[in-house]
């Protein structure tokens, strides 16, 4: 959905709110995923169902916010809010307009290396949402006054970002890991940059990004194949072969910097990362269950309970894997009082150091994969979550089978697994560190 809403976009989403909680009422879904192919070659996974008579469509490009022209930050995400802001005769006020008549949601939204999109609509509108969506796709307007609006709300946010410790500190750890890499760009924008953007800009970089080439689709409901072929070439089968991308390289991050940023608020914002995987490493399932154990388990790990249970230093502190397509982090996180930030890092240290040398008891390795695969069913509980899946699927390249296989893998990881994934991220390497706050000044 677009982070940026009008009222008629949330009337629209809310108009689908009822049937959307029927499906979330389930405690598992049999996964059966057909592979769709269109006349002119386009593919989608579909997982069929009629419990309710909804469809739900979700799909991706290649190319996010990373191919973001240098001094245009922010463009690939001014294009996500604007896509939607009326096409072909459709201003924006009537292309919305005709979304909440119909109850049909359409939204866009970037990451730092894909496109995203999403349709969410009734079976009796599915002709008309399809209409929707390929205009929105082939024949957006871009018309200056929608623009200028959507600016405006992104720059505002952007100014927002620069007096919000959690901003600034995901700011500067971004700089500091990934240096001059287009990763580093934020991918909202800085004021600057987004004064800079203009229709112009958004036309040529849907013309870069928006192709067949890089297109992964993920369709959930109330639809059969045969009804679906014809609606993905409607939608899709327009766009042009092939994507104008940059090249993006691959990097390892920085590691080992300490910055303190200044900025006068009660507490300080602490952040810790150190070089992850990327998705398709062969020890990716390995590190998922190692960092439940470090920080991913919420109440159960040991960043929780060292930070928060035993010394009171955080609300909360947890770990988490982030992978991209070219790199990938592990990032610690916590925010307490400024006078006693360094010793929040210090035992965020502690147990990197804990996991490199010591590892997890079988114990709590068993405890953590019975919390992983119980949990899975839960991506599951409604049409958009399993569209979404079926899309990142597609996008990591894991394969149909997926879905029946992984818990299997999750259960195989041993507590040799999780002691050599362990070596292999934190043993000999110095963390990069962040704090923002008043440099660790007590404040009254």
């Amino acid at each position: 959905m677009n982070f940026l809403r009008t009222p008629s976009k949330t009337l629209a989403a809310s108009a689908l709110l009822a049937f959307i909680l029927l499906l979330g009422s389930r405690t598992s879904w049999a996964v059966e995923i057909q592979k769709v192919v269109s006349s002119e070659g386009i593919e989608a996974w579909l997982v069929e169902d009629h419990t309710v008579p909804l469809v739900a469509l979700n799909f991706s490009f290649d190319g996010g916010s990373s191919q973001d022209p240098v001094g245009k930050a922010g463009l690939t995400r001014l294009l996500a809010a604007t896509l939607d802001e009326g096409s072909g005769d459709l201003s924006s006020e009537d292309y919305q307009a005709r979304l909440e008549e119909l109850a049909i949601s359409v939204g866009f939204s970037t990451g730092k290396d894909r496109f995203y999109g999403n349709l969410r609509t009734l079976t009796r509108t599915l002709p008309e949402a399809a209409e929707m969506l390929a205009t929105a796709l082939n024949a957006p307007r871009f018309d200056a006054a929608p623009v200028e609006r959507m600016k405006t709300s992104l720059i505002t946010q952007a100014r927002r970002n620069e007096t919000s410790p959690d901003a600034i500190a995901g700011r500067t750890l971004a700089e500091a890991v990934f240096g001059d890499h287009p990763y580093a760009r934020p991918t909202l924008g800085t004021e600057e940059t987004l004064e800079t953007l203009s229709s112009e800009d958004l036309g040529a970089q849907k013309s870069k990004l928006i192709a067949k080439s890089g297109l992964k689709v993920g369709v959930v409901g109330a639809i059969d194949a045969e009804t679906l072929k014809p609606l993905l070439d409607q939608v899709f089968g327009g766009l042009p072969d092939n994507a104008d991308l940059q090249s993006i390289s691959d990097l390892t991050p920085e590691t080992g910097d300490d910055v303190h940023a200044f900025l006068e608020v009660p507490q300080t914002t602490v952040l810790v990362s150190l070089p992850g995987l990327k998705r398709d490493d062969p020890d990716y399932q390995a590190a998922y269950v190692m960092n439940h154990i470090l920080g991913g388990g919420s109440f159960t790990s040991w960043m929780y309970q060292e930070v928060r249970e035993k010394r009171g230093l955080s609300y909360g502190a947890g770990t988490s894997l982030s992978p991209y397509k070219h790199t990938g982090l592990l990032i610690g996180s916590a925010a307490t009082k400024a006078e006693r930030s360094d010793e929040t890092v210090e035992v965020i240290r502690a147990q990197l150091k804990r996991m490199a040398e010591q590892g997890p008891t079988q114990a709590e390795l068993e405890s953590a994969k019975r919390y992983i695969t119980g949990s899975y069913p839960l991506r599951f509980d409604s049409s958009g979550k399993i569209a979404s899946q079926l899309v990142a699927l597609q996008n990591a390249d894991l394969g149909m089978d997926y879905f029946d296989r992984r818990n299997s893998e999750i259960e195989a990881v041993t507590l040799e697994d999780v002691n050599r994934v362990a070596q292999r991220l934190f043993a000999g390497v110095e963390p990069t560190i962040i704090q923002v706050g008043p440099n660790g000044q007590a404040t009254d």
